[in-house]
């Protein structure tokens, strides 16, 4: 289970200052898969159809970047001002490797 789950009850996302920007950007993805399907089902040339995928992509990585930012700026510094950092440091990280298509990391000494 995550931090922010284990603390839902008394604790605001940092994401929430830009959540009309996320879910306006969410809907303009929504609204590019259906076009892709809509492409895919008029049988359009595979180029066409991987540019749009391709669009869809870079839209979905900048609500991951803003997200990632906004976890970092926010739940992550407030972690860390309460001496709670470590863990997310940890938890981040991991989620970054997961993006970036990395398990592995730098080791730590134990």
């Amino acid at each position: 289970m995550s931090h922010e789950t284990q603390h839902a009850d008394h604790f605001r996302h940092a994401y929430t200052k830009d959540r009309r920007e996320l879910l306006n950007r969410l809907r303009r993805i929504e609204g590019q898969a259906r076009g892709i399907a809509r492409l895919v089902e008029e049988e359009a040339y595979c180029l066409d159809v991987l540019q749009q995928v391709e669009a869809m992509t870079a839209a979905a990585d900048g609500v991951a970047l803003l997200l990632l930012e906004d976890h970092i700026d926010g739940c992550l510094a407030h972690a860390i001002q309460t001496g709670q950092g470590e863990p997310y440091v940890e938890e981040v990280m991991t989620v970054v490797r997961r993006v970036m298509g990395r398990r592995g990391g730098r080791s730590r000494a134990p």
